[in-house]
């Protein structure tokens, strides 16, 4: 299969950011405090992770990308900026005072997340109004908006994001979070995973059932597609064309976080590349085959993506 040229794809990325640290050591002992292991941290990692991390998939695939978000002021948020300026993303990234860079800090031992800690506050409504007017101001120079949506209250304006980016004939695709997903009407495509669309229509007995489910979901909140990421099932389409199915590509799975972020991005360029629906999904699914073979918030790069399809 040959994708063609993903250098003239503009995409804008807009959401919640933050920084992924990864402690990795040797496990040998448990400790005499607590029944808890000792890890004796050998060496670290800092990837970018939430929008940040969809924005480096994107990149990593050819596409110029734009990031907007916010963080706070402090060595976090400097350690982002410079991880975006390595992968060549044009990030703002507009600095609240009131708020800490969302951290996650994981610690792994015998190549297994042993404990995850996580820093974050809300960021102040003063800030998110300074992005969405410079949201605005970079609409007409992209192809396609994606909303990395984390939960972390960069994305209270969305609503109102995605009139704007509809109203100027952009594709929009969302990577929803919580149960209230009436903000993200209008949207072309949102990209839940399985336990996210259950949380919302509830469950479902049979394959019948969750076409039924989801076609009155995309109905309810004027959407072109819906996409749900089905883990070990694959995942599953669906449009007024009806309902494409794409099965799990069979590895050894490692880790599937980040795995959404590499679906969305590939998605998005896909999409702005002009491909139908079936090409674009099929795509994305064989990326996610593809990192969730790696440890941690990891990307696809063009080449690995290019020879998994050929």
């Amino acid at each position: 299969m040959v994708l063609g040229d993903f250098s003239t794809v503009r995409l804008l990325i807009v959401g919640d950011v933050m920084l992924d640290r990864y402690w990795f050591g040797e496990v040998s002992r448990i400790s005499p405090e607590a029944p808890v292991p000792i890890v004796r941290v050998e060496r670290s990692e800092e990837r970018p992770g939430g929008a940040a991390n969809v924005a480096r998939n994107a990149a990593a695939l050819g596409a110029q990308v734009s990031l907007l978000a916010l963080v706070g002021n402090d060595e976090p948020g400097e350690r982002l900026r410079g991880l975006m300026k390595e992968s060549d993303i044009n990030a703002s990234l507009y600095i609240d005072e009131a708020v800490t860079t969302t951290v996650k800090l994981r610690v792994i031992g015998r190549q297994q997340q042993l404990l995850r800690i996580d820093f974050e506050t809300i960021p102040s409504h003063e800030v998110l109004r300074a992005k969405l007017s410079e949201f605005e101001q970079r609409l007409p120079m992209c192809d396609a908006v994606v909303f990395s949506d984390y939960g972390k209250g960069g994305l209270t304006h969305i609503s109102e994001m995605i009139s704007l980016a509809r109203a100027s004939g952009k594709i929009v695709l969302v990577d929803p979070k919580g149960e209230e997903y009436s903000k993200y009407a209008g949207a072309t495509i949102i990209t839940p995973n399985r336990g996210e669309l259950r949380s919302v229509v509830g469950r479902w007995k049979d394959e019948a059932e969750l076409e039924r489910k989801a076609s009155a979901l995309r109905t309810e909140l004027a959407l072109q597609a819906l996409l749900v990421t089905r883990s070990d099932e694959g995942m599953s389409l669906f449009h007024a064309g009806g309902t494409v199915h794409e099965k799990a590509v069979a590895r050894e799975v490692f880790d599937v976080s980040g795995a959404g972020d590499t679906v969305i991005a590939t998605l998005a360029v896909m999409l702005a590349r002009g491909a139908d629906w079936t090409h674009a999904i099929h795509v994305a699914n064989v990326a996610a085959g593809i990192v969730v073979g790696k440890l941690g918030t990891a990307v696809v790069t063009r080449a690995e993506l290019d020879a998994a399809l050929n």
